[in-house]
């Protein structure tokens, strides 16, 4: 018991020291459950102040170990967020009669990051029981994961409850794939009320990570094309040889070869001289006027690209929130209470 408390001591004292340093979240102005009257979550900043300090000591911990957590987090809360709203139902372990969204094959051996999460989970009810949901967990970790290698900061809205159910069927449908065309991209994003801009601005994410050779087999196709850029031959080539072992199914690639591990505008320069690794970004300059023309802007401006995330990300973040009784905050994310 007296380890018990020395070790809670010990995550306060910490959290104290570098609390200063925390991006904000927000429940004043609109946090999620005011128009429900719901105090129990919409309030989190005043009801757990610690939170955001224990949420951003967890992950800037994570991402110190390995630079590549930073956008595992990301994509955790994205492929949340494309299934039923921002609700942690990705968070869910499948059980004997029940089956969660984890082995939906956008997911299956891909997510990563959930022993983060769970990190983040037993302290916050160490310190405040049943206060903060998974689902700003979610949100807010995506947040600091951008900040600690980077980008830009937001004001997170807190409030969202957790789901107690999950649908494999909808992340299969939902979440869109490597291989994209910009016509299916859009489609994706419109059916949550996400436009065609927030399609290419939140694709910026794909500046930071990796992907197997798996996702990106078609852009090994890419050095037969006649008139390609020196640049795109080059970078297919040296697709070709990593990905040409038997073994090179689970073999890793970065998205962005140039800044792998900073979150900035790389990306869409990236884009611009062939260079990018899926289909479906690199489809962003060569499938669509109107995607090409934002890309190009980003690529020029990391300013406007910083702006544009932000909104989209809080845009995102905002997608069908439960509130109230809608859901409920779980004590363990990987199971409804």
């Amino acid at each position: 018991m007296a380890m018990k408390y020395l070790a809670l001591f010990a995550l306060l004292l910490n959290l104290a020291i570098g609390f200063s340093a925390v991006p904000k979240t927000t429940s004043q102005g609109g946090g999620y459950g005011d128009d429900f009257g719901d105090q129990s979550g919409n309030d989190v900043p005043n009801y757990c102040p610690e939170a955001e300090a224990i949420i951003f000591s967890r992950v800037q911990e994570a991402v110190l170990e390995d630079s590549r957590m930073a956008a595992s987090l990301l994509r955790l809360h994205f492929h949340d967020c494309f299934v039923n709203g921002c609700d942690a139902s990705v968070l869910l372990d499948d059980s004997v009669n029940f089956v969660g969204e984890k082995t939906a094959a956008p997911n299956v051996n891909s997510l990563r990051g959930f022993d983060v999460i769970d990190a983040i989970k037993s302290d916050l009810e160490s310190v405040c029981l049943e206060t903060v949901s998974c689902a700003d967990i979610l949100a807010t970790a995506a947040r600091d994961s951008v900040v600690l290698s980077g980008g830009p900061s937001w004001d997170v809205q807190m409030g969202r409850k957790d789901s107690f159910t999950a649908s494999k069927s909808l992340a299969n449908n939902n979440i869109p794939g490597p291989n994209s065309t910009v016509a299916n991209l859009v489609s994706k994003f419109q059916n949550v009320n996400l436009s065609l801009k927030d399609m290419v601005v939140l694709s910026g994410a794909h500046t930071m990570g990796r992907a197997r050779c798996t996702t990106f087999r078609g852009r090994l196709q890419g050095a037969t094309l006649p008139n390609a850029p020196d640049a795109s031959l080059e970078f297919i080539q040296s697709l070709q040889e990593l990905c040409s072992g038997s073994d090179s199914n689970a073999t890793l690639a970065n998205l962005d070869l140039a800044t792998p591990a900073t979150f900035d505008n790389q990306y869409y320069v990236n884009l611009l001289s062939g260079q990018g690794l899926l289909p479906s970004d690199q489809n962003l300059v060569t499938g669509d006027d109107q995607t090409r023309e934002l890309v190009e802007t980003y690529a020029e401006d990391v300013v406007a690209f910083f702006e544009d995330f932000k909104n989209s990300m809080i845009k995102m973040g905002s997608l069908g929130v439960g509130t109230g009784m809608n859901g409920e905050i779980r004590r363990n994310c990987r199971a409804v209470n």
